[in-house]
């Protein structure tokens, strides 16, 4: 599995390119659909599905035009669609966890609320696409509407009981980086070590 990071957009945001020989998944397009779509053409990709870690506009700006030049529905947690604004027409909402099978990729969707109502990660393999629930070092937003730090601390609790080599990829590119592990953000991302240190509280 291939794993290309775009990063579009002034908000440092990390759009997602999967892809697993001609098939290709797209975790948060935003931003630049020309550029993303020159991106699948150059490698002749075909596009099964589309998928955002949750609603906030820099996630899914300018998205409903890749939907549509490609005639999909993008995967968004219903608590997130009305957060999106994107029009119904372009969507596949679900409620809650799910494992779907799209072409050679096996999804395993994980609710994280949190930075929003409807915030989920995406793993596939030993990836985790985060969005704006974990970053190296750091957590999403609590002070935004529909963001509960209740809900955050359960969140982070529930990924750090994932194994340590499991590969994190975030929504944006903050102090330089977007990925981690696990294993290391354990033991050194302050959010997730409180969320621990919680766990009987919480």
């Amino acid at each position: 599995m291939n794993i290309d990071v775009l990063e579009l957009g002034p908000m440092e945001n990390c759009t997602y390119l999967v892809s697993e020989g001609k098939n290709a998944l797209l975790i948060d397009p935003a931003w630049d659909m020309n550029f993303i779509e020159h991106t699948l053409k150059q490698k002749g990709l075909e596009l099964l599905a589309v998928f955002f870690t949750h609603g906030h506009f820099d996630h899914v700006k300018e998205a409903d035009k890749l939907l549509r030049a490609y005639d999909l529905k993008a995967y968004i947690e219903q608590n997130d669609v009305a957060l999106s604004g994107l029009p119904a027409e372009v969507l596949q909402p679900y409620s809650g966890e799910q494992n779907l099978k799209i072409g050679p990729f096996n999804i395993h969707i994980i609710p994280t609320p949190g930075h929003t109502a409807g915030g989920v990660c995406l793993q596939i393999g030993d990836a985790l696409f985060t969005g704006d629930t974990l970053f190296p070092g750091a957590c999403g937003r609590v002070d935004l509407p529909s963001s509960d730090a209740r809900e955050m601390r359960k969140s982070l609790l529930k990924l750090s009981k994932l194994p340590d080599d499991t590969r994190i990829f975030s929504g944006h590119r903050y102090g330089g980086g977007c990925s981690s592990n696990i294993g290391y953000e354990r033991i050194a991302n302050p959010f997730m070590r409180n969320a621990i240190k919680d766990e009987k509280v919480i």
